[in-house]
């Protein structure tokens, strides 16, 4: 197939770039109707918005909410990776984790709308995150078996799990019992009259937190699917998309200069320990397993990776002056670098001020060098999440307003639960938290009939929290499941 994307593909390997871009389009759209039902839900069980009008405008502002994103959640998706399988995503291991991560997740977010039950679609994505590098180390003789695994990750995932249900329903239920002091508004604590609207003032309440959360939701879960998406993209098509090839003249001469100074940092910590370059690639790759720890051997690598980079920017002017083969090998050992360097300062191994600042500003320039997100790639994850959030929402929208309580909700009961959320998922964001905005409001109304003395249906309750508990050990097996599957058809069908 002729230039596709800016570069020549065979048959084969277009069709599966376009059916794993159209999986990741599609884990979007079903996370728009899953997901963002939650947002919907309140302004639709009060009347402030009729069901229709609710879930386009819901849609829009997730789209809004995607094109205003900075990507750093999307790369941050691919941070969470089995290192050897994200360097070769463009092997037949790397799509069999492609496909594994995709339709795991899509799998059990299926499952769990179809049930009604709003559970998480980022802990969804982890675990099967988590499934891969299991799997991933089941099958590698290199390595010892969970070795792939994020496992600082995994213990912040299972602690928001535990926290953040509890977090949302005591705090939704203050916040009502507040508002019940000091607004003397009877109003507001009264269920909505069937099929009457709520006076402009609670209206534009409901509406506004409606349209926080919508828009937190695009900003941080359409993200993901935006990760998922260059990851294909820079795994198959290197040459257009492994570097950011608008990097201006000065900012590579500046990667240079900042590239010679770590190697001097670097040069005092290997000490007098010599490596073949063939062999610095593992020695990183084996550091950055779970239980990789640091040594001489470990400096010795990364001099010897850092050296390529200072090595290759030297008299460019532009990444286009690289190869398709240059682009893709140049992006593998910034990966391996910077990897290698978070972990260290992680570990706190680098004490002297100076050198600590250095090599935080020295691992920007390289995210700057290698982070791309072009439009289409917005444009297309906006489009599917906006309109997976039009269609499919009104299972989740069921038991979120109907079913946690057994009074119908009312104005200050969804404002409280929405101002929750919405204020939660944007700490989180500036924090860099694992908090389920799925979790957080469907607890938060549970809080506000708690406090309400409304009463709470406590089969749903039940049947919630056994989906969020369900949702990470299931998602791991499903993720190491389709991951073992697409290894054995990748090898024995398809010969990659």
């Amino acid at each position: 197939m002729d230039m596709l994307f800016g570069e020549s593909l065979s048959v084969q390997t277009a069709l599966f770039l376009l059916l794993a871009l159209a999986l990741a389009l599609s884990f979007e759209f079903v996370n728009g109707f899953h997901d963002t039902a939650n947002a919907v839900a309140t302004v639709i069980y009060t009347n402030a918005l009729e069901p229709n009008t609710a879930v386009v405008w819901s849609g829009c502002w997730n789209l809004i909410g995607v094109l205003s994103s900075s990507g750093a959640v999307a790369f941050g998706i691919i941070a969470l990776l089995p290192v050897e399988l994200v360097i070769n995503v463009g092997s037949g291991a790397g799509f069999a984790m492609v496909f594994a991560l995709l339709i795991s997740a899509i799998v059990w977010n299926l499952g769990t709308w179809y049930l009604g039950l709003p559970a998480s679609s980022s802990h969804t994505l982890i675990g099967s995150i988590m499934g891969v590098g299991l799997a991933n180390s089941l099958f590698s003789a290199n390595h010892a078996f969970g070795d792939g695994v994020n496992w600082a990750k995994a213990k912040d995932v299972g602690l928001s799990l535990l926290v953040s249900p509890v977090v949302g329903f005591c705090a939704a239920a203050l916040l009502l019992l507040l508002a019940k002091a000091l607004l003397r508004k009877p109003e507001l604590y009264s269920a909505p009259e069937s099929g009457t609207p709520p006076p402009l003032w609670i209206r534009s309440i409901l509406i506004l937190t409606c349209t926080g959360v919508s828009f937190a939701h695009g900003s941080n879960d359409g993200q993901k699917g935006m990760g998922l998406i260059m990851l294909i993209l820079i795994g198959i098509l290197p040459g257009a998309y492994a570097l950011n090839l608008e990097t201006s003249t000065a900012a590579i001469a500046h990667l240079q200069i900042s590239a010679r100074t770590t190697d001097d940092i670097l040069k005092s910590y290997a000490g007098a320990t010599a490596l073949k370059p063939e062999d610095a690639g593992g020695e990183l790759s084996n550091f950055l397993s779970s239980a990789g720890t640091a040594s001489e051997r470990t400096y010795a690598a990364l001099q010897q990776k850092n050296g390529y980079i200072a090595e290759q920017m030297n008299g460019k002017r532009s990444l286009r002056e690289l190869s398709r083969n240059e682009r893709s090998e140049f992006r593998t050992v910034v990966y391996l670098v910077g990897k290698s360097l978070d972990k260290l300062h992680t570990e706190n191994t680098f004490t002297v001020p100076s050198e600590r600042n250095h090599l935080t500003t020295y691992r920007a320039d390289l995210d700057n060098v290698t982070r791309v997100l072009p439009d289409f790639v917005k444009y297309a994850t906006a489009l599917a999440l906006g309109l997976g959030t039009m269609i499919g929402w009104k299972r989740i929208v069921v038991t979120v307003g109907e079913k946690i309580g057994k009074a119908h909700l009312t104005y200050a009961q969804g404002a409280a639960a929405e101002l929750v959320a919405m204020s939660t998922i944007g700490a989180a964001d500036y924090w860099g938290l694992p908090v389920s905005t799925t979790h957080v409001l469907s607890s938060g109304v549970a809080g506000t009939m708690a406090a309400n003395r409304s009463g709470l249906q406590m089969d749903t309750l039940k049947n919630l929290l056994l989906a969020w508990v369900l949702t990470l050990p299931v998602c791991v097996l499903l993720g190491a499941t389709f991951f073992a599957a697409g290894l054995y058809i990748v090898a024995h069908w398809l010969g990659l």
